[in-house]
């Protein structure tokens, strides 16, 4: 998975830093033998050998362990044993737009923030029963394909502790508002480190939205043993065409990843179209 937060209001990152500066030893002979005007500066160079050329002073430390090591053992093991392929796509996204936007008073009305999160949740709910292949996992051991029957959606949350993805159960059975409320909940308590370890197990798909900072595409690392899941990019108007004009249009951009030992390419692009129909047009969640 990349680290990703939950709605479109919702940011996440993670920077790694590093400083080197020369190696003094080489530096300082360097130094000197130009001073000298001789050309033994290359031997002087060259005897210092391979040495690591990080200046240790500038160099912080901190401990691999807790959360961030559980978490880097979790991508490792998704990387190194599901073959991941990506396919990336854009959703005309107007009318899931203008849904939330005539949604949001109600919701309001009820102490509930309405966000885009809730929309796709749904969309991916109502299209997985057509791909069961993206629902499933490999059970290696067994030599057999499980295909899930239920629709636990996992949503990534990025917290200053790292990253977490909370379950929200039985999605296609749950109502917008009710889905908006309970992952509004999800997100707070997994950045107050509040989560059970049983609202983190049981997901059967992920979502994961690091276009709540921005971009567009990105390649999700799989949440292991799943075989699909779901990146979204920043959603925001672009150039589009229509009738042949080029005009600004709200788009939503893309990314999922799959087990390709488990999930063709097709059936990734197939699930993709569908998402897009949902997306396009909330309305058709109502059929």
């Amino acid at each position: 998975m990349t680290e990703a937060t939950t709605t479109t209001d919702e940011p996440a990152t993670a920077v790694t830093e590093a400083a080197t500066t020369p190696n003094e030893t080489a530096t300082a002979a360097t130094e000197t033998a130009t001073t000298a005007g001789e050309p033994a500066a290359v031997d002087a160079v060259a005897e210092t050998g391979d040495a690591d050329t990080t200046d240790t002073a500038a160099v912080r430390r901190e401990p691999y362990q807790g959360i961030r090591q559980t978490i880097g053992e979790a991508m490792a093991e998704s990387a190194h044993t599901a073959p991941h392929a990506s396919h990336h796509d854009t959703a005309p996204a107007g009318g899931l737009v203008e849904a939330r936007q005539r949604l949001k008073p109600r919701a309001e009305d009820e102490g509930v923030h309405l966000t885009y999160m809730p929309f796709v949740m749904k969309a991916v709910a109502a299209v997985l029963p057509e791909y069961p292949a993206m629902n499933a996992q490999l059970d290696e051991d067994a030599g057999e394909i499980l295909y899930h029957d239920r629709y636990h959606i996992g949503v990534a949350v990025a917290t200053d502790a790292g990253l977490m993805v909370p379950v929200v159960e039985d999605v296609d059975r749950k109502g917008l508002l009710e889905l908006a409320a309970e992952v509004n909940d999800l997100v707070e308590r997994a950045r107050n480190r509040e989560l059970t370890p049983d609202e983190l197990q049981g997901s059967t798909f992920t979502i994961t939205n690091f276009g709540a900072i921005g971009g567009e595409y990105a390649t999700p690392i799989l949440n292991y043993p799943e075989t699909g899941i779901l990146g979204l990019g920043e959603l925001r108007q672009r150039p589009v065409v229509e009738d042949g004009e080029v005009v600004a249009g709200h788009t939503l951009p893309l990314s999922v990843s799959i087990d390709h030992r488990v999930v063709d390419g097709a059936v990734s692009a197939g699930f993709c179209n569908d998402l897009k129909t949902y997306l396009e047009d909330p309305i058709h969640l109502l059929l």
